[in-house]
């Protein structure tokens, strides 16, 4: 069996849940926002409204380790989750922009980046995403889907990663950049 796939999913009493077994479709609403995910036909998803549970089975049992059944048994119970916590609680990260004259600022729907090239970087900010800037060099990016939040701030950085000899660079707050020495002159 399934490890992670066999524990149920506690949901809080502020998300609202919506399981289409025709469709393979599990919506989840809550005070964030919401999210939908449609799962595996070899996956089935019960939602028990009086425990506030929701529970991962398998279409049958007994064909557990044909193909990649018990993968997908995990996977789905693993998505299941994040997106609960999602809708309930949000997922945020921080980025930090470091060197002089460097910084992030909206305009509109885009976020542009000046950082040391000859033309601002204009990123496309994704409507699943919420972009706050402090400072103007301080990105905060959140949103009620874990994987789309990510990849947007992976996006960013990978615009100019931090380097380590000056430090400059775009990072993730709680990023270590492990400095190295410059070339040593005379001897």
């Amino acid at each position: 069996m399934s490890r992670i796939g066999k524990q149920s999913i506690a949901v809080p009493a502020t998300v609202k849940v919506a399981v289409n077994p025709a469709s393979r479709t599990v919506s989840l609403t809550g005070p964030k926002g919401s999210n939908s995910f449609t799962h595996q036909p070899q996956i089935r998803v019960a939602w028990d409204d009086a425990s506030k549970l929701i529970a991962c089975t398998l279409d049958d049992p007994a064909k557990i380790d044909e193909g990649n059944r018990r993968a997908l048994w995990g996977t789905t119970r693993a998505v299941l989750n994040k997106m609960v916590a999602g809708v309930a609680t949000g997922y945020s990260k921080r980025l930090e922009v470091i060197g002089v004259g460097w910084t992030a600022k909206m305009q509109g729907k885009k976020l542009m980046l000046t950082i040391g090239f000859c033309h601002p970087i204009e990123l496309v900010i994704p409507s699943t995403v919420i972009v706050t800037i402090e400072n103007n060099t301080i990105i905060t990016i959140a949103g009620v889907d874990a994987q789309q939040v990510g990849a947007f701030a992976s996006l960013i950085r990978s615009q100019r990663k931090p380097e380590p000899y000056n430090g400059k660079g775009i990072k993730y707050s709680d990023e270590f950049i492990q400095r190295k020495k410059g070339k040593a002159f005379g001897a």
